[in-house]
């Protein structure tokens, strides 16, 4: 498939696609005449890193999860690397929640009023 119908069946522009190909993210085939040609599996690579990019990570860090997939796992998060990424991803996830917490606690105090029954993001509750 060429870029535009790659960039609409994974809801993304062109102009996207050929930034991941900038990156080595994404690895078009060129056909004789120069145009770029994709497959499923690319669309399987867009597909991921756009879920990835969606939950807060940084195109950078999608790189693991590209290999895993393109060295024929099912998914981009069965390889080693990939659970490294999400793990320290986690811990900063945990990081943002724990100062927001912190920020909520002093706008209460300073506020002088009773705690507002808060929404808990913790599975542990």
């Amino acid at each position: 498939m060429r870029i535009g119908e790659l960039g609409r069946r994974a809801g993304v522009s062109p102009r996207t696609l050929r930034h991941y190909e900038e990156l080595g993210l994404l690895a078009a085939r060129r056909r004789a005449n120069g145009y770029r040609d994709y497959d499923e599996r690319d669309l399987r690579v867009v597909a991921e890193i756009r879920s990835l990019v969606d939950l807060g990570f940084a195109l950078e860090e999608t790189r693991p999860f590209v290999e895993c997939l393109r060295a024929g796992n099912p998914t981009g998060a069965s390889c080693p690397d990939s659970r490294a990424v999400q793990r320290r991803k986690l811990t900063e996830v945990d990081e943002w929640l724990a100062r927001l917490h912190a920020v909520r606690r002093e706008l209460v105090a300073q506020l002088g009023e009773p705690p507002v029954p808060r929404c808990s993001f913790s599975e542990e509750s």
